[in-house]
């Protein structure tokens, strides 16, 4: 009987210092630096980004306003940064519509448009203080310090789809992509 004892008060103390010495594993730190939370898929340096209002070459109306406004509020859900309405923040972050048009994919019999895509093409760069390029893009074949970003949609006038709705859609994706642009690559 003792000896039963024994071996249950010896199994427990291992159990114990086991316990224990996991603790401490978890607890010591690693070669490898892991971090938690989406503030580690940004550049830590940054906490505040100046974004100027998007210059476009388009004929349409507020194109430019309404691709700053869709970036801003992208910025402010997804990232840790803060925007501000200075040039002297951490990082500005700048784009130019290029190019949007619309062309007929199917028309019909009385040459009236039945769907169309509508394509808008946009240059972003993402600079410091200084002017030097915060996040370099290397899978996109252009200069270092500039992204272009195209996008195509399709929309049918006949189902109440309109010109502005094809925009607005465009606006939001590209609004997604140039915020997923700043993303440290893994």
């Amino acid at each position: 009987m003792n000896t039963l004892y024994a071996v249950r008060a010896t199994a427990r103390g291992t159990l114990r210092h086991f316990r224990w010495l996991l603790v401490l594993l978890c607890c010591a730190p690693s070669c490898n630096r892991y971090l938690i939370g989406h503030q580690t898929l940004y550049p830590p340096d940054i906490r505040t980004v100046y974004v100027p209002m998007f210059d476009s070459t388009s004929f349409r109306r507020y194109l430019g306003e309404r691709l700053t406004e869709a970036v801003v509020k992208e910025i402010e859900v997804r990232t840790p940064y803060k925007v501000v309405n200075s040039p002297d923040a951490d990082s500005i972050l700048s784009g130019r519509i290029l190019t949007e048009n619309k062309n007929p994919l199917a028309s019909a019999p009385t040459a009236e448009p039945r769907y169309l895509t509508y394509q808008m093409n946009v240059e972003v760069s993402w600079v410091n203080r200084t002017g030097k390029t915060i996040q370099p893009i290397g899978a996109i074949p252009v200069p270092q310090s500039i992204a272009q970003i195209s996008l195509n949609s399709a929309f049918a006038p006949e189902a109440g789809m309109s010109v502005t709705t094809a925009q607005q859609a465009d606006i939001e994706r590209l609004a997604r992509q140039i915020v997923s642009l700043m993303e440290a690559p893994w």
